[in-house]
């Protein structure tokens, strides 16, 4: 391998540990505003657990870019503006009208399947990730897809007893399933170095992941009495690119206001 080649697959590999890492800490952040607004609290419990599973997620990746010469994790994940983010657009939208601390008007439809969408996508490109050419991106595939089994379990549940409950349950299904795939190809998206990540052995080529997740969700879909669409688009722009929405910036505000307080303690 050659030191340009090399130089190339280490940018590549940066680009997609961000990608990761963005991805799942902004998804466990959106996923705790539910705490104590879950449909029951069993949910609240169950629901809390894998956004704590997801951050953890978040930080090895976060941890993994730090060995890697980026800047400490800490600083990783609350002091990057939003243009430097990587996250999915999808990923940072609200959950609905309102705030957690003044009338949330969350949509749980939306969340179930956004969480049902995005959990079949992670789970596809960690089961690639388990045979990445660069090993400490490798193991830390393993350990997420412990935990990752359990969540995408999880949502399958949500995600067919409410399409088959029929009524006003399936309607807001699809409403928030129209809503969803509308930007989804964000979290589809491998960015502008694509290429350069499957040519180095890091992840599999874009189109295979996305034809295995096409795949997968035609047999969900099929199985719950939908019809299954691959017309995913990225309506809202591409995350990938540093492409966000005011939400994204929000949440940031929220997210950092502790480290900001005292960037130099130890948290």
């Amino acid at each position: 391998m050659t030191e340009q080649l090399e130089q190339t697959s280490k940018l590549a590999l940066i680009e997609l540990l961000y990608q990761l890492a963005d991805d799942d800490f902004i998804l466990a952040y959106r996923g705790s505003e539910w705490l104590g607004l879950a449909p029951h609290i069993e949910e609240d419990v169950a629901y809390s657990s894998i956004n704590q599973d997801t951050m953890g997620h978040a930080v090895m990746y976060y941890r993994l870019l730090e060995e890697l010469g980026e800047k400490d994790m800490d600083y990783l994940a609350h002091a990057r503006p939003a243009s430097e983010r990587k996250n999915a657009i999808i990923l940072e939208k609200v959950n609905g009208p309102g705030t957690y601390l003044q009338e949330p008007k969350y949509d749980w439809a939306f969340a179930v399947v956004r969480h049902f969408f995005y959990s079949h996508a992670k789970k596809i490109k960690i089961n690639s990730l388990k045979t990445s050419s660069y090993k400490p991106l490798a193991d830390t595939a393993v350990k997420v897809s412990m935990e990752l089994y359990y969540h995408q379990m999880h949502w399958n549940i949500w995600f067919k007893q409410l399409v088959e409950a029929g009524g006003e349950a399936r309607t807001r299904m699809e409403q928030a399933i129209n809503i969803v795939i509308k930007d989804f190809g964000d979290v589809l998206s491998l960015g502008a170095l694509s290429k350069e990540m499957s040519e180095a052995g890091l992840i599999e080529a874009e189109d295979v992941l996305i034809a295995r997740f096409h795949s997968v969700m035609n047999q969900m879909f099929t199985s719950s009495g939908l019809t299954y669409t691959a017309a995913i688009g990225k309506e809202s722009g591409e995350g990938r690119k540093g492409e966000h929405t005011p939400d994204l910036q929000d949440a940031l505000k929220v997210l950092s206001e502790v480290y900001a307080s005292d960037p130099a303690a130890i948290w």
